[in-house]
């Protein structure tokens, strides 16, 4: 087997249930078994989904800002309740709780890695969740 770099940009690694590691196309598939590391160069908010609510079901969420300055907010629990913001500078990373609605925007251009399981993650418009609160 030769040993060769991987470009974390232009793939996403996958930790499998048997202890294998692979470098892969970076598709984001939900039905999938194993974590998945997941590296971004962002340069807008388009770029981080930021019109979308995300929830992971399967697994805690690892965030963090490798270059650049991001905000992750939380989606309120309780009606009546404000959205929870969290900067994260160069360097930094939050656990995304399990379960959790959540959602990135950018401070400036940034460079994001995220770790999960994608089985069971789904994406919500914002504008939908919020008709639905309001209902």
């Amino acid at each position: 087997m030769t040993v060769t770099p991987i470009d974390l940009f232009a793939s996403f690694i996958h930790l499998q249930q048997g202890g294998q590691v692979s470098a892969e196309q970076p598709v984001f598939d939900t039905e999938r078994d194993g974590w998945q590391v997941m590296t971004f160069h962002v340069e807008t908010d388009a770029d981080v989904h930021g019109d979308h609510w995300e929830i992971h079901t399967a697994a805690d969420e690892v965030v963090s800002c490798l270059t650049g300055g991001i905000r992750l907010y939380f989606r309120p629990e309780q009606p009546g309740e404000e959205e929870e913001e969290i900067k994260l500078a160069a360097g930094t990373a939050v656990i995304v709780p399990r379960g959790r609605w959540h959602r990135i925007a950018l401070d400036t251009p940034s460079d994001i890695m995220s770790v999960t399981l994608p089985r069971g993650s789904r994406l919500e418009k914002r504008a939908e969740a919020q008709a639905r609160a309001e209902a």
